[in-house]
């Protein structure tokens, strides 16, 4: 068995937690995002095994000569049987509770129903992770929750009522996704290679079964671990270990876009506004973290509102051709003004685009009380994945300041984390030399 150092950065958000892993020489080689949890022990841990799966992918793709688009069918397949894995314990949870004092009198019937829903449920994801599938979301409860609804729905009658299958899901995915899949990738490989190997011959199957074997065979040595986040303070390391979000976000930001001057942050709870130097290092910011208003926890509660996914309300908004003027972004009104808007015939593409531009004005506040907007701009967290907030933004700071360069990412969500393992290097190099 082969070994390799490894640093970690854990940035545990509010919503999600995110994980990033380089290698010595900085470079990263794994990313880990899931669910955030009350339990934010639990959560960290569940990133981590996340980044280390992804980690030896890339190992097996540094020792594959020619990989083409096999370690992305290798990798979907991998993600199948973590999914498998935990569909089988939700089923096994869902089934002692039908069989529980609370359902006497219809524990057989209950569980006849479950039972349906649970194979459909595996169906169903056999069909999500096959070749060329598109997924809603990579996380399991939201795949898990929006098929047993969607499935529930119909053998829903008056014996066995909605409300029931549903209550008996929702206390078994309580305990379900707060258990890790420990080693995915040493105890899943195999089943995912031969599934690979057997959607398309390949002329390199010796080749990546040695390439798999030997990431398989590589112990992975966490050499120094930071962590960040809204929920920082609840991570399982001493305290010389954690760094605040606005110092990691602002070389994380540096990071990806050397000439990062001025970084905005949006998260699910809170909202940054950071300016740093040449070498990434903060001189000012202003941050909100009195409520979630104009974050990512706001617009999750928008969508909940409109029964759509989160990742649908930016699309919808740029479909907008006549925005609505929106006069609070304060979570506590936000339903009550919507279904006002609603009900006085106003379209949801309208209404959502006046909430983005409400949105990243509340933003355009603490930046300029930060120190304004500078070249480079760098727009990050889970928010920057979202469209009409970066259309709104691209035109607020036109409108404001004039022509500026505008960063964005698909790997934006993971600035913090980046930061932070960006921080535990230089901690490691300290502690070598």
């Amino acid at each position: 068995m082969t070994s390799m150092e490894v640093i970690i950065g854990i940035d545990l958000g509010s919503t999600t937690t995110k994980a990033v892993v380089l290698d010595i020489e900085g470079n990263v080689i794994g990313r880990g995002i899931t669910n955030s949890r009350s339990n934010y022990d639990v959560a960290a841990q569940i990133v981590r095994e996340e980044a280390f799966v992804r980690t030896r992918f890339t190992l097996v793709e540094r020792n594959l000569q020619a990989a083409g688009g096999v370690i992305g069918s290798l990798e979907r397949n991998l993600k199948l049987e973590q999914h498998l894995e935990l569909l089988a314990r939700l089923r096994q949870a869902m089934s002692m509770l039908a069989g529980g004092p609370k359902h006497r009198g219809h524990a057989g019937e209950l569980a006849a129903r479950l039972g349906v829903l649970g194979d459909e449920m595996e169906r169903r994801a056999r069909s999500q992770f096959a070749p060329g599938a598109t997924r809603r979301s990579d996380f399991f409860r939201d795949l898990a929750g929006g098929d047993f609804m969607h499935i529930a729905e119909g053998l829903a009658d008056k014996a066995i009522p909605f409300d029931v299958l549903c209550s008996v899901f929702d206390a078994a995915i309580l305990g379900v996704e707060c258990l890790p899949i420990e080693r995915a990738f040493e105890r899943h490989i195999n089943t995912a290679l031969q599934s690979t190997l057997s959607e398309e011959p390949l002329g390199i199957a010796a080749e990546l079964r040695k390439a798999v074997d030997a990431a398989r065979a590589t112990e992975l040595v966490e050499l120094s671990t930071v962590g960040t986040g809204y929920g920082r303070a609840r991570l399982p390391f001493p305290k010389e270990q954690i760094r605040s979000e606005i110092l990691c976000h602002g070389l994380g930001a540096h990071a990806m876009f050397p000439d990062t001057r001025t970084v905005l942050d949006i998260g699910g709870q809170d909202t940054k506004a950071i300016q740093v130097d040449s070498d990434g290092i903060v001189t000012s910011f202003q941050m909100n973290d009195r409520c979630a208003a104009g974050c990512g926890r706001y617009l999750g509660y928008i969508a909940d509102e409109m029964n759509l996914g989160l990742h649908e309300l930016g699309p919808l908004a740029m479909e907008s051709h006549t925005r609505v003027k929106i006069n609070s972004t304060c979570t506590v009104f936000a339903g009550a003004e919507l279904r006002e808007r609603l009900s006085l015939g106003q379209k949801r593409e309208d209404i959502l685009a006046g909430l983005h531009r409400a949105i990243i004005l509340r933003a355009m506040s603490l930046l300029a009380r930060s120190g304004g907007i500078n070249d480079q701009f760098t727009f990050t967290g889970g928010v920057a994945r979202n469209p009409a907030a970066v259309q709104a933004l691209r035109d607020l700071v036109r409108e404001n300041y004039g022509q500026r360069s505008i960063n964005t990412s698909a790997d934006s969500i993971y600035t913090g984390a980046l930061g932070a393992a960006l921080f535990a290097r230089r901690a490691a190099e300290r502690k070598a030399a």
